[in-house]
Order: C-alpha cells, then sequence, then structure tokens
C-alpha cells in the first residue's frame, strides 16, 4: 500500500483546509483509515480516523470542526477541517491500517497563523 497525502498550507485562524490521501497498491485490505499530527517535539497524536464501515473518531481537540470521509471507489480519505487555530499547525500524516501492518504516507504541513 502506497499512500499519497495532499492539501497543507498555510491558512488564517478561522480559515478552512482539506486534506487528501490517496491509498494505492493492495489497497483493498485497508479496514482503517487515519490521520495523525505531530508538531516539533512532540508525539504523533491521532486527530481523525474512519473504519471501512463508516464509523469515525475523533480527538477531543477537533470535535465539531473536523470531519473524515472516503471515498471507497476513489480509495481516498479526506480530512476537512474547519474553524482552525493556530494549535492545529502541525504536520499531518495519513495512515492505513491491514491486518497485517500500518502504513504511512508522507507528511503534509498545515500552519494556521496570521
Amino acid at each position: 500500500v502506497q499512500l499519497q497525502a495532499s492539501g497543507g498550507g498555510l491558512v488564517q485562524p478561522g480559515g478552512s483546509l482539506r486534506l487528501s490521501c490517496l491509498a494505492s497498491g493492495s489497497s483493498g485490505s485497508i479496514n482503517y483509515m487515519g490521520w495523525y499530527h505531530q508538531a516539533p517535539g512532540n508525539q504523533r497524536e491521532l486527530v481523525a480516523s474512519i473504519l471501512k464501515n463508516g464509523i469515525t473518531s475523533y480527538s477531543d481537540s477537533v470535535k465539531g470542526r473536523f470531519t473524515i470521509s472516503r471515498d471507497n471507489r476513489k480509495h481516498t480519505v479526506y480530512l476537512q477541517m474547519n474553524s482552525l487555530k493556530p494549535e492545529d499547525t502541525s504536520v499531518y500524516y495519513c495512515i492505513a491500517r491491514t491486518p497485517y501492518r500500518d502504513y504511512w504516507g508522507q507528511g503534509t504541513q498545515v500552519t494556521v497563523s496570521s
């Protein structure tokens, strides 16, 4: 499985961004996808996840602001980020989980600043 993340950038506080993560290869074996973030000096933390059946989960810090979704036909997971705050600034990583192992995409930088 290969993951290609995109959609990061610079946005003002209160703005929005949408991250995308395209899965290729043996993507049919993926049963879980999600987004983590990692700020400098911090551990990588879960932001949101979605199971193959569509059940979602969010960290408390993003509930009500971020929405994770997936298009199984396009093998893509999205993270819609609204009402962005400076503390959301981080590198965001896409993860895909199969019964055998986890796969990580390259990070995409999100910077929230005026």
